[in-house]
């Protein structure tokens, strides 16, 4: 799966996500690597690895991913792609 975005502050983000690692192995994650824009560093990329799409899907559609987004300071819609 690979989700962009764009934050009010990187390391505000990264403190967020790296707090939210449990939460994505228990939901099916085998890990993620993160990418700054070089423009933009507070656009962030993220291409992680699901054992399944759907449990990636459902992980997207979680109210603990939506409020841990809102911690994070993520001020702009995340696109995200599921990949295979």
């Amino acid at each position: 799966m690979i989700i962009r975005h764009k934050v009010t502050d990187f390391n505000r983000w990264q403190v967020a996500f790296k707090e939210m690692e449990d939460t994505r192995k228990l939901s099916g994650s085998s890990g993620a690597q993160v990418y700054r824009g070089q423009e933009n560093p507070n656009e962030v990329l993220v291409i992680s690895d699901w054992k399944t799409k759907e449990q990636a899907q459902q992980y997207t559609q979680s109210p603990d991913l939506k409020i841990a987004l809102e911690k994070a300071g993520v001020i702009s819609n995340p696109e995200i792609t599921f990949t295979e």
